[in-house]
């Protein structure tokens, strides 16, 4: 079992860059791909990007690409997500997952596919 701990979260304007982390408190954390969802209100949650446990691979929502990095550092137990170019619509409250995974599997693209949670973080973009 991993405990999951979301940080980095806050309010950022428009254009602005912004680096979320994930860090596990409990468990052994390069068992597990590690996935970025997003939840606006009234709205479903929505995968954003995710990593392989060994960091080798990484994929991304279409929405994203070319705005946002994954990474991880193991020895840290932790995994980032940065954020660029920020608009209003990426406002929201951003969780990540974990996923028991093989090297260079990434198993975890819809929130069904998790297995673990963290609590999130609150991610506002103003105009």
């Amino acid at each position: 079992q991993v405990q999951l701990v979301e940080s980095g979260g806050g309010l950022v304007q428009a254009g602005g860059s912004l680096r979320l982390s994930c860090r596990a408190s409990a468990g052994t954390f390069t068992k597990y791909a590690i996935a970025w969802f997003r939840q606006a209100p009234g709205q479903e949650r929505e995968f954003v990007a995710a990593i392989s446990r060994g960091g080798g691979r990484t994929t991304y929502a279409e929405s994203h690409k070319g705005r946002a990095t994954i990474s991880r550092d193991n020895y840290k137990n932790t995994v980032y997500l940065q954020m660029n170019s920020l608009r209003p619509e990426d406002t929201a409250e951003y969780h990540c997952a974990g996923r028991a995974a093989a090297d260079y599997e990434i198993p975890i693209r819809t929130p069904a596919d998790a297995e673990y949670w963290g609590q999130g973080t609150q991610v506002t973009v103003s105009s």
